[in-house]
């Protein structure tokens, strides 16, 4: 189970969009597009992240004539805080793994897949 600090890669895909402009309110039609998350992944994300309370939310005062009003959504202090430290830390370089002493290499050739060629002709 993840840690209350930890958030997963969905997560950090809509952070990283809400930082870029963190105190730009953004409706989740943009939001969706930008993170190419669909909406059942993307509103329960943006839902924990509110009642964390790094991100608002708030309703549309005046929507465009002819469509519902949306909800809203920004980054706190707090979530700009939490993200800028949280995407920090995504681009550290994997931990390699380590090899136990005496452990035999793995023999070439085992394992591995060729590709498929066709060719159209």
């Amino acid at each position: 189970m993840r840690s209350r600090g930890e958030f997963s890669a969905q997560t950090l895909s809509v952070l990283a969009v809400l930082c870029e402009e963190p105190s730009q309110w953004r409706h989740g039609y943009a939001l969706a597009r930008q993170t190419s998350l669909k909406s059942g992944t993307l509103y329960p994300i943006l839902i924990r992240l509110a009642d964390r309370e790094l991100v608002e939310a708030c309703w549309q005062d005046e929507p465009a004539p002819g469509r519902p009003r949306r909800h809203l959504y920004r980054l706190t202090a707090d979530g700009l805080a939490a993200a800028t430290a949280a995407l920090a830390g995504r681009a550290r370089p994997a931990p390699q793994p380590t090899v136990r002493p005496g452990a035999r290499a793995a023999r070439a050739g085992r394992d591995v897949v060729a590709p498929v060629v066709s060719w159209a002709g």
